[in-house]
């Protein structure tokens, strides 16, 4: 394919395309929201692992069986799809199954490679070129996966294209395996239940996966803060109040890996999500916490929502790093 052709609005049926280095090779999936498709490692032993969960091929037009993908201009819920904003609401198309509003509005939709390279490709979406799309204002989108050293680095950047300001976010969905198995091996019955740390003081009650209000103390569930085992319960909270340092870090024993979550300070939340009997755990770079939208019009603090106003862009960048 030339660059010219690839610069095309990719299908969904696309085919996947890979960047490399000696430490990453990350699959990225144009036509499904710019998901990826896997993010796998090579480790001390010189074996490639699956770090991110591999999306089966059947599966790569369907954005919540990929390795991790980019929510814009939202991230997680809105409630029954209802979106309050300077005393006016919308409604958008519940399409979460609990009948919400949900990961943002660029999940589906095809978006065009602007710049590859071996180890770096960069994408862009522009809601105004496309019908349909769950938001009631224009913006376009970018995302970019760079192979640096031992890092996958992401950047991502949502601008208001519109003539009024409205509210945003962006965030990601990535997907960590819970045991570093060889690539293409499938789960042992039993998962490891790596350590995990996160940098978060604070949490928020939930209701239906939506926050209730300001954040407060951090569920025991999903009390992250000094390093423990990822565990069997069943994990769905937001976090907040960071710490300096790390966003999150996981410790696996088998082989000795320790993987590194670092994230711009625009990433003021964190979801982490470990369902229960799952082999994989997703800790989730977010700048503003489930149904943020409504608790910002009603006044309430710390939402981590922002308002763009006309020709305004959000960008924030996360890394992975991996050691052993």
């Amino acid at each position: 394919m030339t660059l010219d052709e690839l610069r095309r609005p990719a299908p969904a049926t696309s085919t996947m395309l890979t960047v490399r280095s000696a430490r990453w090779e990350v699959d990225v999936l144009p036509g499904t929201g710019a998901a990826l498709a896997a993010g796998r490692i090579r480790t001390a032993d010189g074996v490639w692992r699956d770090l991110l969960r591999p999306t089966p091929r059947a599966r790569r037009s369907d954005p919540e069986r990929t390795a991790s993908f980019p929510m814009v201009p939202w991230s997680n819920r809105i409630d029954a799809g209802v979106l309050p904003f300077g005393g006016r609401t919308w409604q958008l198309q519940r399409n979460g199954a609990d009948g919400t509003a949900i990961h943002g509005a660029m999940r589906q939709a095809p978006w065009a490679i602007t710049s590859v390279d071996d180890d770096a490709v960069v994408l862009e979406v522009d809601a105004a070129d496309m019908v349909g799309v769950n938001f009631p204002w224009r913006f376009t989108a970018r995302v970019g996966y760079a192979l640096i050293g031992d890092s996958l680095e992401v950047t991502t950047s949502v601008r208001n294209a519109d003539d009024e300001p409205f509210p945003a976010g962006l965030g990601h969905h990535p997907y960590f395996r819970r045991s570093l198995v060889p690539a293409g091996t499938p789960m042992p019955d039993e998962p490891g239940q790596p350590l995990l740390q996160v940098g978060a003081t604070a949490g928020y009650l939930l209701h239906g996966g939506l926050a209730l209000g300001v954040a407060g103390a951090i569920p025991p569930r999903a009390d992250f803060l000094l390093e423990r085992p990822v565990g069997a319960l069943h994990v769905d909270d937001v976090l907040t109040g960071r710490t300096p340092g790390p966003l999150a870090t996981l410790h696996y024993a088998d082989p000795d890996v320790s993987v590194t979550l670092d994230a711009d300070e625009e990433y003021s939340h964190v979801v982490v999500y470990a369902p229960r009997g799952r082999g994989h755990v997703a800790i989730e770079p977010v700048t503003h916490v489930n149904g943020g939208f409504a608790l910002h019009a009603a006044g309430v603090p710390g939402t981590g929502v922002i308002v763009l106003a006309p020709g305004e862009g959000l960008t924030a960048s996360f890394r992975v790093t991996v050691e052993g």
